[in-house]
């Protein structure tokens, strides 16, 4: 992974299905100009369906309902409640948008797994542009972002077992303590261990799901027992992580 990489460690962990909807189903559309039909602005909502209606010189050469990890994924809770990008027409998004309403279109064998990679291409790229403008708010992509804090959140991101202490996150940010503790609250919106609590827990419910022993998975995450990884799941989720395992099984 290259030293520089701010997103990888997050991406292998969240699964993207992209299914072709219509368009008052989609939370992704692929406009083009109503005469030449070449891409020329992509919308995507995180959250929500796409409400807004369609301007008289565009039309949609592609929607899709786009599924990424659910609520849990913290990438998407750090998006804007819109996310719209004009296509140049020289710009490498035109391939991939052209693919994506290509296989959308015209159904065929393996075009499931194609959608859903093309579709982690394209938000990939998406998430690029949000970090290199910096149109983002509080929260992890405003940490990501800042070139010193996205070190310490990426060290969080690949080694969450570790028992990292405020100290060795600000060296690794190459920042005093008290400087990197009050710039990570406010462009993260939280203290640097509670946000590596929460990334624990989300990676603790996934390993759940999977059925994966609850002692295990405490040991896996720096949690001293079962016990202390259970209380700390039911604090976060509000629910049994036994119990979700069970219901996995």
């Amino acid at each position: 992974m290259p030293r520089n990489d701010r997103l990888s460690a997050l991406l292998k962990r969240f699964e993207l299905r992209v299914t072709p909807a219509k368009q008052h189903r989609a939370n992704l559309r692929i406009h083009a100009g109503a005469h030449n039909a070449l891409p020329n602005r992509i919308i995507f909502s995180p959250r929500d369906f796409i409400t807004s209606s369609v301007s008289a010189d565009e039309t949609v050469l592609f929607s899709a309902e786009v599924v990424w990890g659910g609520s849990f994924n913290p990438l998407l809770s750090a998006l804007p409640d819109r996310v719209e990008v004009e296509i140049d027409v020289d710009s490498e998004l035109v391939h991939v948008t052209r693919l994506l309403q290509i296989e959308g279109n015209k159904p065929r064998c393996g075009s499931g797994t194609i959608l859903d990679r093309l579709g982690e291409v394209l938000l990939v790229r998406l998430l690029r542009i949000q970090l290199e403008t910096g149109a983002t708010r509080t929260g992890l992509l405003g940490g990501l972002a800042d070139i010193r804090l996205s070190r310490a959140i990426v060290a969080m991101h690949e080694k969450p077992g570790r028992q990292w202490r405020n100290e060795d996150l600000a060296d690794i940010a190459g920042l005093s303590l008290s400087r990197f503790s009050e710039l990570f609250a406010v462009t993260v919106g939280e203290t640097p261990i509670a946000y590596l609590r929460r990334w624990r827990m989300v990676l603790a419910h996934q390993d759940a799901e999977r059925g994966d022993r609850i002692q295990t998975i405490a040991r896996r995450y720096g949690y001293s027992s079962g016990e202390a990884l259970s209380r700390a799941f039911r604090r976060e989720f509000d629910t049994n992580a036994v119990s979700v395992r069970q219901a996995a099984s």
